[in-house]
């Protein structure tokens, strides 16, 4: 074990840490040093969206004294960024492991350094959290969360005054003055009781009235209001308000996947608590093959994503993947919004950089502005400020499950996507149709664009360096061929720079720089390399797309195309 650990652990065996956490080092120590040296190798980076990691004693891990520090720097931001103005916090939580702890921990520190603090009484999902901020005027606010990771992990997601999670130049400015605390006396634990508020009913009931100002078609609603729903919240925050916005939408007839009702931090009928998983959406998709229900919906445990199950064409349930879901949403929000005569000429939509260009292709023929961003919400966000008065933002989504419908919430949202796809869905059977009929008639008139994503993971002390040397190793030696095609143009986010890489012209790519590589091919394939920014993996996006002549040639057209990319995943030895 390196001596830099070795001192960082002697600092918590002698500091003013708690008995329990000492009591845990020396068991550690007792024990293999690996798991000793992994806690303590490095300190947890509070990045750009905050803090999310293994629960446990060490720097590298989530627990009080990590959330403290985090906190205290924040907090002297807020405070230098604010001097003479009264400034507010929202702290929210979702149904994780010492959730609330992590909440209460991080409003006692903000409250000690004289901040305002709304604490929410219970778990919510956190798009409420992102409505708050902007319904109380607050400067800030935390969520405690680590979204869809396994049960050992937490998290710490910060937010500035639009309800966005953070980005330049807040995000650079926070992580330096997080960094700047080097020891837990320097963080204010306690003393400021009297500026905790509990927020928690009132909230829900303005979020609630919100969510139905984004229906389109509540006409249809009422007369489909008895569509078979199957819902689950996947042992998380969903509970609290998805059942109750459906219910406001006007639908009377949902069903509640008990066994996944209850919120429990150690997701006890799940194994990984992400609705794109098969396997966590199983039972929801059991119970409604066994009821016949129209549609089946997961929120994960802090309800910013969704998954969607529908029959497909030949009656069999299928998970839609979040392509798709995005693709039918972004359709449904401007051919609905033209058809009642509601659309503006100044609508616009917003999807990423990785998600299916098949988004900008509805859009384009629906004649509405779209832009693309970074991965991630927060860039949605920061796009919508940047467009506010001048265009009408409608919805934005990207292709990690998740959708941002209207813009009085600046995060994904997985309540409100619920609620807009069960009137997709609703909107479809009138018509004696389906959700999935819907996406065969898209393919058909827009292209049929298929996508896929695989993860590489790289845990330990050296998965960060392996991750970090293939992404070198692709921009120093792009691959010039890929599964038989040329590849024609690489995008490097990180530089900056495009390139045709058949006359060598180059341009700048006018977007924040960030460690992504995209190569596309002659035929229009599109191969996307992006380390997570929250995960030790890194993650490859592939997109291929072609004609869809009919209905009728659905299936071997889509068969095609997966065949497709598995050989651009065998041609770059990712299998």
């Amino acid at each position: 074990m390196s001596l830099s650990i070795e001192q960082k652990v002697e600092q918590w065996l002698t500091g003013n840490y708690d008995q329990a956490t000492k009591d845990a080092i020396t068991a550690m120590q007792l024990k293999s040093g690996d798991e000793l040296a992994d806690s303590f190798y490095r300190n947890l980076e509070f990045g750009t969206g905050g803090l999310r990691g293994i629960m446990g004693v060490g720097t590298n891990r989530i627990n009080k004294y990590t959330i403290g520090m985090a906190t205290q720097g924040f907090a002297n931001y807020l405070n230098k960024t604010y001097p003479t103005e009264k400034i507010s916090v929202v702290i929210g939580h979702d149904s994780r492991n010492n959730a609330r702890f992590f909440a209460e921990t991080t409003a006692e520190v903000f409250a000690a350094n004289g901040i305002k603090v709304y604490l929410f009484e219970a778990l919510r999902p956190t798009p409420e959290l992102s409505f708050a901020i902007r319904s109380l005027g607050a400067k800030a606010g935390v969520v405690c969360t680590a979204s869809h990771n396994p049960k050992e992990y937490n998290g710490y997601k910060a937010y500035w005054n639009d309800g966005g999670q953070l980005v330049p130049p807040h995000d650079k400015n926070v992580i330096t003055e997080v960094e700047a605390i080097q020891s837990i006396d320097d963080v204010k634990w306690e003393g400021g009781a009297a500026n905790i508020e509990l927020i928690g009913t009132s909230m829900d009931d303005a979020y609630t009235k919100m969510l139905q100002t984004l229906s389109v078609y509540p006409e249809v609603i009422a007369k489909q209001h008895d569509l078979k729903i199957v819902y689950t919240p996947i042992h998380g925050t969903g509970i609290t308000l998805v059942p109750k916005v459906l219910a406001a939408y006007g639908f009377t007839n949902v069903h509640v996947v008990e066994e996944q009702s209850i919120p429990n931090g150690n997701f006890p009928t799940v194994t990984y608590p992400n609705p794109e998983e098969s396997e966590t959406m199983s039972i929801g998709l059991a119970k409604a093959k066994a009821m016949d229900a129209d549609i089946v919906l997961g929120t994960d445990p802090d309800a910013d994503r969704v998954g969607v199950g529908v029959k497909n064409h030949k009656g069999d349930w299928v998970l839609m993947n979040g392509n798709q879901t995005a693709v039918l949403a972004f359709a449904y929000m401007m051919e609905a919004r033209k058809a009642k005569g509601i659309a503006k000429p100044n609508d616009m939509v917003i999807t990423t950089i990785v998600t299916t260009a098949m988004i900008n292709e509805v859009a384009k023929q629906n004649n509405v502005n779209c832009y693309n961003v970074l991965t991630g919400f927060k860039w949605v966000a920061e796009l919508v400020k940047e467009k506010e008065g001048k265009e009408n933002y409608i919805i934005g989504g990207e292709e990690s499950f998740g959708l941002m419908i209207g813009d009085q919430i600046r995060d994904k949202d997985a309540v409100s996507a619920v609620a807009i796809l069960c009137e997709m869905a609703a909107y479809e059977k009138a018509k004696g149709s389906t959700l999935f009929d819907k996406l065969i008639e898209l393919y058909v008139q827009y292209g049929f664009y298929y996508e896929n994503l695989i993860s590489i993971t790289k845990k330990g002390m050296n998965g960060q360096a392996e991750i970090a040397k293939m992404m070198e190793d692709y921009r120093q030696s792009p691959p010039t061929m890929i599964d038989g095609e040329a590849v024609t143009t690489l995008l490097d986010y990180e530089l900056q720079v495009g390139k045709n890489l058949t006359t060598g012209e180059t341009w700048k790519i006018n977007l924040p720089k960030s460690n992504v590589l995209q190569f596309i091919t002659a035929n229009g394939s599109k191969i996307s390399a992006r380390p997570s920014g929250t995960e030790p993996k890194i993650k490859f996006y592939f997109s291929v797309n072609t004609q869809l002549k009919d209905k009728a040639s659905f299936d071997s057209t889509y068969q095609m195309l997966q065949d497709k990319i598995k050989a651009i995943i065998s041609s770059m030895q990712l299998n």
